[in-house]
């Protein structure tokens, strides 16, 4: 049988390409006649590691809408997304999630520069302490639980910044200035393991203390609807309890018509037949949270995910995403 080729494009960072490279890993050993081809995309958010990633449209714009363009001109047959990046609220037409990988540990964790324990940082309550990220989620979740502590902007791979922690190094800000430098980072643990320092992790955040962001851990493979034979290969890869959990949890993002700058969170587990979904929102300075949570029939994700943001939207979460959205 003639080899088949497959081209699947990523990242270049270290933790997309480990991630790509297990795609890869396990579509050959699936199917033998497979020749699988990785394409490394320099996306904007990677040529870009000093401003804001609202202006080049979030994280889809950032890391995504390139790779996504590949595909959609035949250039790739798929593309490797972190299914966090993947915006929620927004329809890519001729395009599908033709597998998603099993899902790696979706929470969030601390990471501390030499010199800093987290006793330091629960006796002050943060204060004095630098914190870097980028993510209003873990932004607002940060501010609840250590009201004294700064949040400064801070951008990199999952390495980058582990290295710009330990050298002190200062972040550059759009537009000339610095910040920091950071005494901690929050990072998923998910790209912590995928790159080798699951060792730097301080302490791991209970969903309960910092409930994750919709589809973290989760990869995803995407390509053209119109690709039979694409998503025949994807399919043998294809994890059914990591894509159920993705419906659930992207259509929240979907019925909150949460965007970039939103603090949504959401996370599903199964159990047998049944499907337990958490999603809250929050505003910018974690002064609010509205929470909701339902169980229902795990092979209806999406009507669960959709019950669950109406409960918030009842709530009053459509004002709290509204005042955060950008101007």
């Amino acid at each position: 049988m003639a080899a088949v080729s497959m081209r699947i494009g990523t990242r270049k960072s270290a933790m997309a390409l480990a991630q790509t490279e297990e795609i890869a890993r396990r579509l050959s050993a699936a199917s033998s006649d497979l020749n699988v081809e990785i394409v490394r995309f320099e996306t904007r958010g990677d040529s870009d590691q000093v401003g804001l990633l609202l202006p080049h449209g979030g994280k889809g714009g950032a890391f995504v809408a390139e790779i996504r363009a590949a595909v959609i001109a035949g250039e790739l047959h798929a593309a490797m997304h972190s299914l966090k990046d993947m915006p929620g609220n927004e329809d890519t037409p001729g395009l599908i999630i033709g597998a998603t990988l099993s899902r790696d540990p979706p929470t969030d964790a601390l990471v501390l520069r030499a010199g800093v324990t987290l006793e330091d940082l629960k006796r002050s309550k943060g204060k004095g302490f630098k914190l870097g990220t980028n993510a209003v989620r873990r932004a607002a979740y940060v501010r609840r639980l250590f009201p004294e502590i700064e949040v400064i902007h801070f951008r990199g791979a999952a390495d980058t910044r582990v290295r710009k922690l330990d050298n002190r190094e200062m972040q550059r800000l759009a537009g000339g200035g610095e910040t920091g430098p950071a005494d901690a980072l929050i990072m998923a643990r998910s790209g912590l393991e995928r790159v080798g320092l699951a060792g730097r992790i301080a302490y791991e955040f209970s969903a309960r203390e910092m409930l994750p962001a919709a589809g973290q851990g989760i990869v995803a493979v995407e390509c053209a609807a119109s690709d039979w034979q694409t998503r025949k290969y994807l399919a043998l890869i294809d994890d059914p309890a990591a894509h159920l959990s993705a419906d659930a949890e992207r259509e929240v993002l979907w019925v909150l018509n949460g965007h970039c700058n939103s603090p949504i969170a959401g996370f599903s587990s199964i159990d047998g037949q049944q499907m337990t979904l958490s999603a809250s929102v929050l505003d910018l300075e974690g002064d609010q949270l509205l929470e909701a949570t339902r169980t229902g029939p795990a092979d209806k994700p999406r009507e669960l995910g959709r019950a669950v943001a109406f409960d918030l939207l009842d709530k009053g979460a459509a004002a709290i995403i509204e005042r955060s959205r950008p101007e």
